[in-house]
Protein backbone atom coordinates (compact mmCIF):
# COMPACT_ATOMS: atom_id res chain seq x y z
CA UNK A 1 0.00 0.00 0.00
CA UNK A 2 1.70 3.20 -0.99
CA UNK A 3 1.52 5.49 2.09
CA UNK A 4 -0.75 8.92 2.17
CA UNK A 5 2.04 12.04 1.03
CA UNK A 6 2.56 13.68 4.35
CA UNK A 7 4.15 16.99 5.26
CA UNK A 8 4.68 20.15 3.78
CA UNK A 9 5.88 20.70 -0.18
CA UNK A 10 6.02 23.49 -1.73
CA UNK A 11 6.35 22.24 -4.87
CA UNK A 12 2.71 21.98 -5.63
CA UNK A 13 3.46 19.94 -8.84
CA UNK A 14 5.43 17.28 -7.23
CA UNK A 15 2.14 16.90 -4.46
CA UNK A 16 0.19 16.35 -7.52
CA UNK A 17 2.31 13.81 -9.01
CA UNK A 18 2.19 11.94 -5.56
CA UNK A 19 -1.82 12.19 -4.41
CA UNK A 20 -2.15 10.97 -8.13
CA UNK A 21 -0.29 8.14 -8.00
CA UNK A 22 -1.78 7.55 -4.13
CA UNK A 23 -5.09 7.59 -5.43
CA UNK A 24 -4.34 5.71 -8.48
CA UNK A 25 -3.05 3.03 -5.76
CA UNK A 26 -6.24 3.32 -3.83
CA UNK A 27 -8.10 2.59 -6.97
CA UNK A 28 -5.78 -0.40 -7.49
CA UNK A 29 -6.09 -1.45 -4.10
CA UNK A 30 -10.12 -1.52 -4.00
CA UNK A 31 -10.24 -3.40 -7.19
CA UNK A 32 -7.79 -6.19 -6.33
CA UNK A 33 -9.66 -8.94 -4.71
CA UNK A 34 -12.83 -8.63 -6.29
CA UNK A 35 -14.70 -11.49 -7.73
CA UNK A 36 -14.73 -11.20 -12.03
CA UNK A 37 -18.63 -11.00 -11.71
CA UNK A 38 -18.12 -8.16 -8.71
CA UNK A 39 -16.16 -6.20 -11.77
CA UNK A 40 -19.18 -6.05 -13.96
CA UNK A 41 -22.17 -5.84 -11.60
CA UNK A 42 -23.28 -2.80 -10.23
CA UNK A 43 -24.20 -2.18 -6.68
CA UNK A 44 -24.88 1.50 -6.55
CA UNK A 45 -27.45 3.50 -7.38
CA UNK A 46 -25.83 5.18 -10.62
CA UNK A 47 -24.95 2.20 -12.36
CA UNK A 48 -21.65 2.54 -12.38
CA UNK A 49 -19.61 -1.05 -11.99
CA UNK A 50 -16.04 -0.75 -10.95
CA UNK A 51 -14.68 -1.99 -13.94
CA UNK A 52 -17.11 1.37 -15.35
CA UNK A 53 -15.40 3.39 -12.74
CA UNK A 54 -11.79 2.40 -13.89
CA UNK A 55 -12.49 3.08 -17.25
CA UNK A 56 -13.66 6.89 -16.69
CA UNK A 57 -10.62 7.35 -14.80
CA UNK A 58 -8.29 5.84 -17.78
CA UNK A 59 -9.89 8.22 -19.86
CA UNK A 60 -10.88 11.25 -18.05
CA UNK A 61 -7.19 11.44 -17.11
CA UNK A 62 -6.34 11.73 -20.93
CA UNK A 63 -8.95 13.93 -21.74
CA UNK A 64 -7.63 16.37 -19.27
CA UNK A 65 -4.04 16.52 -19.70
CA UNK A 66 -3.51 14.61 -23.16
CA UNK A 67 -6.17 15.85 -25.73
CA UNK A 68 -7.09 19.14 -22.90
CA UNK A 69 -4.21 20.44 -21.38
CA UNK A 70 -1.05 19.77 -24.64
CA UNK A 71 -4.26 19.89 -26.91
CA UNK A 72 -3.10 16.04 -28.70
CA UNK A 73 -5.86 15.04 -30.64
CA UNK A 74 -7.27 11.51 -28.87
CA UNK A 75 -8.88 8.51 -31.23
CA UNK A 76 -12.40 8.78 -28.54
CA UNK A 77 -11.33 11.15 -25.92
CA UNK A 78 -14.78 10.08 -24.64
CA UNK A 79 -14.62 6.45 -24.91
CA UNK A 80 -15.54 5.85 -20.99
CA UNK A 81 -19.17 6.41 -22.04
CA UNK A 82 -19.48 3.75 -24.25
CA UNK A 83 -18.97 -0.17 -23.73
CA UNK A 84 -15.47 0.07 -23.14
CA UNK A 85 -15.62 -0.62 -19.30
CA UNK A 86 -18.24 -3.42 -19.64
CA UNK A 87 -15.59 -4.96 -21.83
CA UNK A 88 -11.95 -4.45 -21.49
CA UNK A 89 -10.26 -6.60 -18.93
CA UNK A 90 -9.39 -5.03 -15.46
CA UNK A 91 -5.14 -5.91 -16.68
CA UNK A 92 -5.70 -4.01 -19.94
CA UNK A 93 -7.34 -1.11 -18.01
CA UNK A 94 -4.89 -1.01 -15.13
CA UNK A 95 -2.07 -0.85 -17.74
CA UNK A 96 -3.70 1.97 -19.46
CA UNK A 97 -4.19 3.63 -16.32
CA UNK A 98 -0.15 3.36 -15.67
CA UNK A 99 0.44 4.58 -19.11
CA UNK A 100 -1.36 7.75 -18.57
CA UNK A 101 -0.26 8.20 -15.36
CA UNK A 102 3.63 8.14 -16.64
CA UNK A 103 2.27 10.66 -19.20
CA UNK A 104 0.67 12.68 -16.61
CA UNK A 105 3.63 12.81 -14.38
CA UNK A 106 5.94 14.37 -16.94
CA UNK A 107 3.54 17.07 -18.28
CA UNK A 108 3.30 17.96 -14.37
CA UNK A 109 7.01 18.46 -14.16
CA UNK A 110 7.79 19.75 -17.87
CA UNK A 111 5.10 22.92 -17.80
CA UNK A 112 4.64 25.30 -15.29
CA UNK A 113 1.08 25.15 -13.52
CA UNK A 114 -0.02 28.91 -14.31
CA UNK A 115 0.41 27.57 -17.76
CA UNK A 116 -2.68 27.75 -19.79
CA UNK A 117 -3.99 24.58 -21.79
CA UNK A 118 -3.82 24.42 -25.90
CA UNK A 119 -6.48 25.46 -27.11
CA UNK A 120 -8.23 23.38 -30.16
CA UNK A 121 -8.01 19.94 -28.37
CA UNK A 122 -10.59 20.10 -25.46
CA UNK A 123 -10.75 23.85 -25.40
CA UNK A 124 -11.75 26.14 -27.94
CA UNK A 125 -11.41 29.24 -25.52
CA UNK A 126 -11.00 30.50 -21.81
CA UNK A 127 -8.60 27.29 -21.49
CA UNK A 128 -7.78 26.69 -17.87
CA UNK A 129 -4.63 26.56 -16.36
CA UNK A 130 -2.07 23.27 -15.35
CA UNK A 131 -3.19 23.73 -11.84
CA UNK A 132 -6.55 24.00 -12.30
CA UNK A 133 -6.54 20.94 -14.41
CA UNK A 134 -4.28 19.12 -11.83
CA UNK A 135 -6.80 19.38 -8.79
CA UNK A 136 -9.57 18.79 -11.16
CA UNK A 137 -8.30 15.41 -11.77
CA UNK A 138 -7.21 15.06 -8.50
CA UNK A 139 -10.74 15.42 -6.86
CA UNK A 140 -12.02 13.08 -9.83
CA UNK A 141 -9.62 10.42 -8.58
CA UNK A 142 -10.50 11.01 -4.59
CA UNK A 143 -14.51 10.83 -5.46
CA UNK A 144 -13.85 7.94 -7.54
CA UNK A 145 -12.23 5.77 -5.16
CA UNK A 146 -14.87 6.96 -2.39
CA UNK A 147 -17.28 5.22 -4.74
CA UNK A 148 -15.46 1.60 -4.72
CA UNK A 149 -14.64 2.21 -0.98
CA UNK A 150 -18.34 2.06 -1.05
CA UNK A 151 -18.88 -0.89 -3.55
CA UNK A 152 -16.22 -2.72 -1.44
CA UNK A 153 -18.40 -2.26 1.83
CA UNK A 154 -21.70 -3.69 0.12
CA UNK A 155 -19.99 -6.30 -1.69
CA UNK A 156 -18.06 -8.06 1.31
CA UNK A 157 -17.93 -5.86 3.81
CA UNK A 158 -14.29 -4.34 3.90
CA UNK A 159 -14.21 -0.70 4.47
CA UNK A 160 -11.96 2.22 4.49
CA UNK A 161 -7.99 1.10 4.30
CA UNK A 162 -9.13 -2.64 5.54
CA UNK A 163 -11.07 -3.31 1.41
CA UNK A 164 -7.75 -4.88 -0.08
CA UNK A 165 -6.69 -8.40 -0.89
Amino acid sequence: MLPEPTGTHPDTAGSLVRYLAFFRAEVRRKLDGLEPDALRTTVLPSGWTPLELLSHLVHMERRWFVWGFLGEPLPDPWGDQGPDGRWSTTDSLLARLEAGAVRTESVLREHPLDARAALGGRFDADPPTLHTIGFHVLQEYARHAGHLDVVRELVDGAVGEDASA
